[in-house]
């Protein structure tokens, strides 16, 4: 089956239809998850919250990109989380992305085996998240929407249900305000940070 084949068996009640939408979309749900939350286990929560809230709601998708409609799920239930987590903090963001967290996957067409080049490469990645979690939220959403998950400027704004000015402006002041967070780090990070943030 095609995805609106599977949509439209999911409609119908077909669990099977519908595990096989999660089994197309559930890395990229995780990914925008475990990029808002920081969290490995925040991230599998959420991501689970999402299909669930997906599964109840699929009988009210009118069509459109159904990776959007579940990526707005998928931002709710971070949201949600995150409303959750200041109401009773329990651990500094330090904790949350420390070294025992997965660094950032960032497109690179250095594939080199040389150790010390990979350990550039994590410590960009863990420098990057770092400088990811210390956005406002909808620019974060914003910036992961767009350099992570690929989305069109169209998409974000139908994601976001933000105008596509809105979008821009969010995604322009994220990028610049990593810029300046990676450069600060030192000229071992330079050249890598550029090409990532897009200057």
């Amino acid at each position: 089956m095609d995805e609106l084949e599977q949509i439209a068996a999911a409609q119908k009640g077909s669990l099977g239809a519908f595990n096989d939408l999660v089994a197309q979309y559930e890395q990229r749900v995780y990914n925008l998850c475990f990029r808002m939350l920081a969290s490995p286990d925040a991230a599998a929560d959420a991501t689970q919250e999402t299909f669930l809230s997906a599964w109840q709601a699929i009988g009210r998708f009118r069509g459109g990109s159904f990776k959007s409609w579940l990526l707005r799920i998928a931002t709710n239930a971070c949201y949600d989380q995150l409303r959750r987590r200041q109401r009773r903090p329990t651990q500094s963001l330090d904790q949350l992305i420390g070294d025992e967290q997965q660094p950032l996957d960032l497109p690179s067409t250095d594939r080199s085996s040389d150790p010390e080049d990979r350990a550039l490469q994590t410590e960009l990645s863990r420098e990057i998240q770092r400088a990811l979690n210390a956005l406002p939220e909808d620019q974060r959403l914003a910036i992961v929407l767009a350099d992570i998950q690929g989305l069109s400027y169209d998409e974000i704004a139908e994601v976001t249900h933000t105008s596509l000015g809105t979008v821009k402006s969010r995604i322009s002041r994220a990028r610049f305000k990593m810029r300046d967070s990676l450069l600060d780090r030192g000229e071992l990070l330079r050249s890598r940070a550029r090409h990532i943030t897009g200057s």
